[in-house]
């Protein structure tokens, strides 16, 4: 079995923190999103990865091979960014061998059990009830359980069973006969080629799905969820830090979790705060918050707030003079 992970997106919606670093590089609870997911590939067994790249893929290239030297992992580059579908078709020759592929969207943390996913005899695919399932990739189901339709982004939703950005898929060759009839005869749905449509076109030609409810799944795509899957990871046991040094003349609320080498003066940490590797904190008060790497932060409040990494803040304090009967508000 292959791995098969998309990750050429922009994250136009975590802009412009993702200007200069991939989305799915974003630390959320002290680790990289796109750790958790080979981490849990790899728990399962899992060792051959495609990795499909696009925007400031380089960097991700460089973390996999630097932190995962022991994967056999390969980049394919999508040179444009035509969708889902559309990405892992110009990964094909790097799968078109395997007897099944798992493919797992590069933005998204899930509480699954893949070991339960793969032995499954039918190919399957992840969802999770949603409130507003038009929003999504939508699956309706027939009265066996299995597949009945898919559709992307419906007008007029028929369930609300929503795809997560998980599948398995033991009918190899047909997966990458629907990509290519769908890409070939420009089918696409709202100016792109989805997923969907191509597993809708499995289904056509008598390929039998069933589903998988998840969990939990994060969609790090919003700087909201992004923070409120930080909080929620950091409150569960074995993401925080638990043996971390004295800083001086500091607070720490757990949980946080602060990386190697940092420094922490004349401040207060937490809680549900990610601070990434040799930052440097003075003076400064942080909660709820996901600090990057060699990030600077002096005389600074920041609460529900993501920093990138290299990043410098500096004075945010005020000095006042205020006569009697005055109110404000700095909210």
């Amino acid at each position: 079995m292959k791995a098969i992970i998309p990750v050429a997106g922009a994250g136009t919606k975590l802009r412009p923190l993702t200007y200069t670093q991939p989305k799915p590089l974003i630390p959320v609870a002290g680790k990289p999103i796109i750790s958790f997911i080979i981490d849990q590939l790899i728990e399962v067994g899992v060792h051959e990865f495609v990795f499909v790249i696009g925007y400031l893929g380089e960097k991700i290239k460089d973390f996999v091979e630097t932190a995962y030297p022991e994967l056999k992992s390969t980049f394919i580059q999508q040179e444009e960014r035509l969708g889902s579908a559309h990405a892992i078709w110009v990964a094909r020759d790097a799968f078109r061998d395997s007897d099944e592929v798992i493919i797992f969207f590069g933005d998204t943390i899930l509480d699954v059990s893949l070991r339960d996913v793969l032995d499954m005899p039918f190919s399957a695919i992840g969802v999770q009830r949603v409130q507003k399932p038009g929003e999504y990739g939508v699956v309706e189901l027939d009265e066996q359980e299995f597949v009945k339709s898919l559709e992307e982004n419906p007008r007029i939703p028929r369930s609300n069973l929503a795809m997560v950005g998980l599948y398995k898929i033991k009918e190899v060759p047909m997966l990458i006969e629907a990509l290519e009839y769908n890409i070939t005869n420009n089918i696409r749905t709202g100016g792109e080629f989805p997923l969907t449509d191509a597993l809708m076109r499995m289904v056509e030609r008598g390929v039998r799905f069933k589903v998988f409810r998840v969990n939990n799944w994060f969609d790090c795509g919003k700087k909201e969820i992004l923070l409120e899957t930080n909080a929620i990871l950091l409150d569960r046991e074995g993401y925080a830090s638990d043996d971390l040094p004295p800083y001086e003349n500091s607070i720490i609320i757990h949980p946080v979790s602060i990386g190697e080498g940092c420094e922490i003066i004349n401040s207060i940490i937490g809680p549900h705060v990610t601070i990434g590797a040799h930052a440097r904190i003075e003076s400064a008060i942080i909660t709820n918050s996901i600090i990057g790497n060699y990030a600077s932060i002096h005389e600074a409040v920041l609460h529900a707030s993501v920093i990138g990494n290299d990043t410098a803040i500096k004075g945010l304090r005020q000095s006042l003079n205020i006569g009697d009967n005055t109110e404000i508000d700095f909210t």
